[in-house]
């Protein structure tokens, strides 16, 4: 029972990683990612390559897939965020599609739909990170890190013109802001924490296909950040940690057909996220603020 919740809380700081780093530039920034889930696949298949071809060091890996997933992500950020939103929203989506192509016909590096199995088991400083009790400190204290600095970043002059130009791009744009480098400088910035994501997933599972980064997965980790409440930094880790635990949780409903468990989570999320946008559009980490005004 310790191993299954120890497996679950990977997850969630898996999801939390994804999430939080989505909400940067989704709740900060005001831009609109379809992409978030080809960051973490090529997290991923970067972290395999690595572990699989160089070593099993997860300190080698991170670096590597944060650099690839930062520059992929500013070739994608250059020309569309020099215009409307709306071409990013696009742009991302193309990549997403594109993405997924790749994982699945480039054999010699992704393995094509079979995926790369036999990733070793991750090491740090030479200690191997085996079982879901190291990993889940180790996704832990990822989690915690990405957040911290987040939260440091967003409270900085930095994550300050980033919400300027977030709600007004044409008084930014007057006062003298460089909009558009400060937008892509945001995009490489959450893509590269993302990887981090991916890497952890990769080691963890040991395996890793197409199926995991599809764009199902990117409308998921916007319903995390959605449900939780964006330009927050416990929203997107409050709807991460409920959305991951529904699976779970639906498993022991009694008399529920397991076949069916998968479209009744989607009618949850997606009726969570109609009620919310309806009747709390902040999000249900709103909630416990209005909680602690009124104590």
């Amino acid at each position: 029972m310790t191993s299954y919740l120890l497996n679950i809380l990977v997850f969630v700081c898996i999801n939390g990683i994804l999430a939080v780093t989505l909400n940067f530039i989704l709740g900060y920034a005001g831009i609109f990612s379809l992409a978030h889930a080809a960051f973490f696949g090529i997290g991923a298949y970067v972290a395999a390559n690595v572990g699989l071809h160089v070593g099993p060091s997860i300190l080698l890996a991170m670096p590597a897939a944060m650099i690839v997933c930062a520059l992929l992500s500013v070739l994608l950020a250059l020309p569309a965020l020099r215009v409307r939103g709306e071409y990013f929203v696009a742009a991302s989506l193309g990549l997403q599609i594109i993405a997924v192509s790749v994982f699945a016909e480039w054999h010699s590096v992704t393995g094509g739909l079979g995926g790369l199995v036999g990733i070793p088991v991750p090491e740090i400083f030479g200690f191997r990170i085996a079982g879901a009790g190291p990993m889940a400190v180790l996704s832990l204290a990822m989690l915690a890190l990405i957040s911290g600095f987040l939260a440091v970043l967003t409270r900085s002059s930095f994550g300050r013109n980033l919400m300027a130009i977030r709600d007004s791009e044409s008084a930014s744009l007057a006062f003298g802001k460089r909009i558009a480098a400060t937008k892509v400088l945001s995009v490489a910035i959450s893509a590269g924490l993302a990887a981090i994501a991916g890497v952890l997933y990769a080691f963890y599972v040991r395996f890793v296909n197409t199926e995991s980064f599809m764009l199902d997965t990117s409308i998921l980790l916007m319903a995390m950040v959605i449900i939780g409440g964006t330009g927050s930094l416990w929203g997107p880790i409050l709807g991460a940690t409920l959305i991951t635990l529904l699976p779970p949780v639906l498993s022991y409903v009694p008399y529920l057909p397991p076949q069916q468990v998968g479209s009744i989570q989607q009618i949850i999320y997606g009726m969570a996220m109609i009620l919310l946008m309806v009747f709390q559009p902040s999000g249900l980490v709103a909630l416990f603020k209005r909680k602690e005004k009124s104590q």
